[in-house]
């Protein structure tokens, strides 16, 4: 069958829009020149309602994982007391870059596929003996599709310590809302890969007065990553200490533009609107979730079926459909399949998975299921037109 078009379903990289392609190919400039400062200034600026931030955000070449690192190395002095919550595999990894940069590290573990609650962070802070330095949280735990609640646990970090709130927003920012300031989040970090549309290679970095002021003092050494450099050509040139990668920051230019067009109050209520289909449309089909419907990710959803059928599903899904799935990490390795739903993702988008996941289904349970994932998200898509 003709079937050579490729569906990307993964929750990063995510697909990317063709105009975001063609923005990506104009002629390259000198990054020391007169236009780039301009491009710079734009795109900086133009994220800062995407991150809820009340200064420009810093835009870093590198990954989801080097904003991590640029967020841990920038605040930790060797023997700092912080506190990471852990309830999936990319907190794990918040936890192992701060142990590695020398921090003594206390670990929040919160049950996978569970969000950690304000009253769990408050027990916890109070049964240390310790000075907290900062409180780092994943704000959608793309491992198990988990959204923590962000404000409360910046509320509760603000009043039970001196320390700073910081937050990885790798797999949401570009599809939930943000509030740095009234969150009480210092720094927020992101990736290009995810909700931002963009191929993987910047990494996002918003940072508030009071975090930069802490940066300055922080003696940790760093040279790449240093966050003063950042503040500084930016500051006084409009530009980044090093090469940066101009041609992803012309698509972040293009992104910011769709973003635009379409209201960014309306970009929120499309992921929500694409995570309440796919759930509804797996849960007719009678597989469990991971996650329940109040703590899910507007961005990705995790599928648990029985007898460990993940990865045969996903199997077929691309063999047979060219629709690439997510399997699960550590724990959660061929346990369960994860659904992108981030980004340049439609309601057509959800039914052309949900429709390929029935045919598996069927094929491989021998279940009469064609039609009811599909007709349960068009009827949650008919509530919203």
């Amino acid at each position: 069958m003709f079937l050579d078009k490729e569906y990307l379903f993964t929750p990063g990289p995510t697909p990317i829009p063709d105009r975001v392609k063609i923005a990506m190919n104009q002629p390259m400039i000198g990054h020391r020149g007169a236009a780039f400062p301009v491009l710079l200034e734009d795109v900086a600026t133009r994220l800062q309602p995407v991150f809820g931030a009340d200064n420009p955000v810093l835009i870093i070449s590198g990954s989801g994982t080097g904003a991590l690192e640029t967020a841990a190395v920038n605040v930790i002095d060797p023997g700092d007391d912080v506190v990471v919550i852990v309830g999936g595999a990319f907190g794990d990894r918040f936890a192992k870059i701060c142990e590695a940069h020398g921090a003594n590290v206390h670990k929040l573990e919160v049950e996978w596929g569970t969000a950690c609650q304000p009253e769990q962070l408050e027990d916890f802070i109070k049964s240390l003996d310790a000075n907290v330095k900062a409180v780092f949280a994943t704000y959608c735990e793309t491992s198990t599709s988990i959204i923590h609640p962000i404000k409360q646990l910046g509320e509760v970090t603000k009043r039970l310590t001196d320390g700073l709130f910081i937050v990885d927003g790798v797999s949401c920012i570009g599809g939930v809302p943000a509030d740095m300031a009234g969150w009480n989040i210092d720094i927020l970090v992101s990736g290009s890969q995810k909700a931002l549309m963009l191929p993987p290679g910047l990494a996002f970095v918003a940072v508030s007065d009071h975090a930069k002021e802490a940066i300055q003092k922080t003696k940790n050494t760093r040279f790449y990553f240093d966050l003063n450099r950042y503040f500084d050509n930016y500051d006084q040139k409009k530009s980044t200490p090093f090469t940066p990668a101009i041609s992803l920051i012309y698509g972040a230019q293009e992104v910011c533009n769709m973003i635009d067009e379409e209201g960014w109050e309306n970009v929120i209520k499309r992921h929500e609107l694409l995570k309440t289909m796919t759930r509804e449309g797996v849960k007719a089909l009678g597989i469990p979730l991971l996650t329940n419907d109040k703590e899910a990710s507007p961005t990705v959803t995790a599928v648990m079926p029985k007898d460990d059928q993940a990865n045969a599903i996903r199997k077929i899904m691309k063999d047979k459909y060219h629709i690439s799935l997510a399997g699960g990490q550590q724990k959660l390795s061929g346990k369960i399949f994860r659904i992108g739903h981030m980004g340049y993702c439609n309601p057509y988008d959800v039914l052309t998975v949900l429709a390929a996941l029935e045919m598996t289904i069927k094929e491989m349970e021998n279940k009469d299921v064609l039609g009811l994932a599909t007709k349960r998200a068009q009827e949650v898509w008919a509530e919203h037109v």
